[in-house]
């Protein structure tokens, strides 16, 4: 019975991990949860789980949540990012799924590595920003980072049984996003809400935007080079709008290793969960027939520059992709917000990338220092366009 602290219950990811432990019963059982301040749906699975302990963002959520829970209820209640890295590293956890959305999750996975424990990835983020400094703890403290990101899961599974010396490049696939076919200069007019319009995944407002943007194939590229130990320059991109492969790796003989599914976040949540077996997992089998062509197109990076900022941070390297991520969150959040255009988030990640000054990273205050000034000198740049 594998024991799993799951951190970011109530979003996406977080309950799309329930699902997969609530079909299989007899092999996972969850002993603790945390999330932020959704407590009506963090009260329901508190209820059907029944965790030994939950965190919550903030105090009043943990008196509404309190309020909302039966007597017979035991679960212990804690908060903030204290409580949520106390449940990231109980002791009787032996797999923590990491699936806060973005910087967020940076320290309860950080804690969580420390203690020893094995990860279940779906934050990429922390790699992002943090990438060597939580590799070399995952050596450190022989744990193992299992990828939940349907790319991450899809190379993690090409390159299993290979050499890494036989690899030649890793190609990561993208659906386009909403807008692979608007015209640029239709860019500047779209809505937050047919940016969040995603044509093959259901995910959470952060990552939809940057799915809209493909900045979030920038973070995937930065999360795989730290993954799988490959360099940006073999990393390529290319847009799959069917979604049917979900990355494909690209060795020196010429081989070209692909894996297949139907579009559904379960799929690699249970290989992840289940490592090294697989669960026969309730998701329409995929057809071939009738999925009929598979087509790929190369990134517009005049439409989509996102993807180019994201390789060039990693150019830069120290304390850049920690800005580049930083300035990412407050731009997308401000468009989410209606005070700035879709086609500004890469100018204010560009312009809050080029007022930094890259330093080296020793340790995590570092990276927590970096990540405030980048956040304020975006929200500087943001208020100088702000329509109101």
């Amino acid at each position: 019975m594998k024991k799993i602290s799951l951190l970011g219950s109530t979003g996406s990811i977080g309950t799309s991990v329930l699902k997969v432990v609530d079909t299989f019963r007899d092999r996972f059982v969850i002993i603790g949860l945390a999330a932020g301040r959704n407590t009506n749906l963090l009260a329901e699975q508190i209820i059907k789980f029944r965790p030994k302990v939950v965190s919550v963002a903030y105090r009043k959520s943990a008196s509404r949540l309190k309020s909302l829970l039966p007597r017979w209820c035991k679960t212990e209640i804690l908060t903030g990012m204290e409580g949520c890295a106390t449940v990231a590293t109980l002791d009787e956890a032996n797999l923590v799924v990491s699936a806060i959305q973005g910087s967020q999750g940076l320290i309860p996975t950080y804690s969580a590595i420390k203690a020893g424990k094995d990860i279940a990835l779906a934050t990429k983020e922390v790699l992002v920003m943090a990438g060597e400094l939580l590799m070399n703890e995952v050596r450190k403290n022989s744990g193992t980072i299992l990828p939940i990101d349907s790319e991450h899961s899809a190379i993690f599974q090409a390159i299993s049984g290979h050499e890494k010396k036989d690899i030649k490049k890793v190609i990561l696939t993208a659906s386009g996003g909403p807008f692979l076919h608007h015209p640029l200069k239709d860019l500047a007019s779209v809505t937050p809400k047919e940016a969040l319009m995603h044509p093959k995944w259901q995910m959470g407002k952060k990552v939809s935007i940057d799915s809209a943007s493909l900045m979030n194939k920038g973070l995937e590229a930065i999360e795989a080079h730290w993954l799988f130990n490959i360099p940006m320059n073999n990393i390529e991109i290319v847009i799959h709008p069917q979604s049917i492969i979900h990355s494909m790796v690209e060795y020196i003989d010429g081989t070209i290793m692909a894996q297949l599914s139907t579009p559904d976040m379960r799929i690699p949540i249970a290989y992840a969960l289940s490592y090294p077996e697989r669960l026969k997992v309730q998701v329409p089998p995929l057809n071939l027939i009738e999925t009929g062509k598979l087509t790929f197109l190369e990134p517009d990076y005049k439409k989509f520059p996102c993807i180019k900022l994201a390789y060039e941070a990693m150019d830069s390297g120290g304390t850049m992709p920690i800005v580049l991520n930083a300035a990412d969150e407050v731009a997308v959040n401000s468009f989410l917000e209606g005070r700035i255009r879709f086609t500004e988030i890469p100018t204010i990640i560009r312009k809050t990338m080029e007022s930094h000054k890259v330093m080296p990273i020793k340790d995590m205050e570092e990276i927590q220092n970096a990540d405030r000034w980048a956040r304020q000198r975006a929200e500087d740049l943001i208020r100088g366009i702000d329509r109101g």
